[in-house]
């Protein structure tokens, strides 16, 4: 699975009450300038039909499906609020290739 650390636990935690809402799903997509982009969204909603699976890390419920799991299997979700950008991001070991950005990747 995926890791979160407690400055992003503490954010999400934060905005699921604000947006009123149980689960953030994360996923990978098609598209940006590397290929491959991830996709964070705060919902009440999930689809067995798509593939969904909740899993509770560090208090925080998580959506995801099988095929996003494939590709973040092993990263870890922070939260940062520093002069070069704030939110939440992903330190993936299985991007071969990033952009400049940091929002898309390659495996």
């Amino acid at each position: 699975m995926i890791s979160i650390t407690d400055s992003a636990r503490d954010k999400i935690k934060q905005l699921m009450e604000a947006e009123d809402t149980s689960y953030l799903r994360v996923e990978v997509m098609g598209g940006g300038c590397s290929g491959l982009s991830y996709k964070f969204e705060f919902t009440n909603d999930t689809d067995k039909d798509r593939g969904d699976d909740i899993e509770t890390i560090n208090e925080i419920p998580i959506v995801i499906n099988a095929r996003t799991l494939m590709y973040v299997l092993g990263s870890t979700l922070d939260y940062t609020d520093g002069l070069n950008g704030k939110g939440l991001e992903i330190t993936n070991p299985n991007a071969t290739r990033t952009c400049g950005c940091g929002e898309s990747f390659s495996v």
